[in-house]
């Protein structure tokens, strides 16, 4: 029992007329201009947005510059991870003063990170050199790569982290 096809019936001839149609559209598409050009989508979308993000630019800190940027009195949040700052203001809420990461505000967050402990001696005080980092174990190493990963993926990143007294 084959099926067969017949221009002879409605159904078929209007099936045949409406895919010739849709294949011309597509082989000669419509090249006239709109007559108006859209401003507004009808949801309200503006085309411009309200304002426009700070601009944040790619800066060396030491660790004596980048103390200020704790979050204190409403400020930017920085911290770094090896070496690399991120500007992590949008995550206030657990960057900032009260939050529970809020120690790593303005400093070196690596060792913290990479050991998954929150502890104030995690930090290196920052008038002295660089945490060398040298004693991590490997999965602690992974840790640091996952959180920089992480933060690389959700945080600006602003700069670079490097000793007090080098250039």
């Amino acid at each position: 029992m084959g099926l067969s096809f017949d221009l002879g019936t409605p159904v078929n001839t209007a099936l045949l007329l409406y895919i010739l149609y849709s294949v011309q559209r597509i082989i000669f598409p419509s090249t006239s201009a709109p007559k108006t050009i859209p401003n507004e989508f009808k949801a309200g979308y503006s085309w411009m947005p309200k304002a426009h993000p700070p601009t944040v630019l790619f800066k060396t800190f030491t660790p004596k510059t980048l103390e200020p940027f704790n979050g204190k009195d409403g400020g930017r949040i920085l911290l770094a991870i090896n070496g690399i700052v991120f500007d992590v203001t949008a995550g206030r809420n657990f960057y900032g003063p009260n939050g529970m990461y809020g120690n790593f505000a303005g400093r070196d967050a690596s060792r913290g990170m990479a050991k998954q402990s929150f502890d104030l001696e995690m930090l290196t005080p920052v008038d002295e050199q660089l945490d060398s980092l040298t004693d991590l174990k490997p999965d602690e190493i992974d840790n640091m790569k996952g959180w920089i990963e992480h933060f690389s993926n959700k945080y600006i990143v602003c700069g670079k982290l490097i000793n007090n007294d080098a250039n």
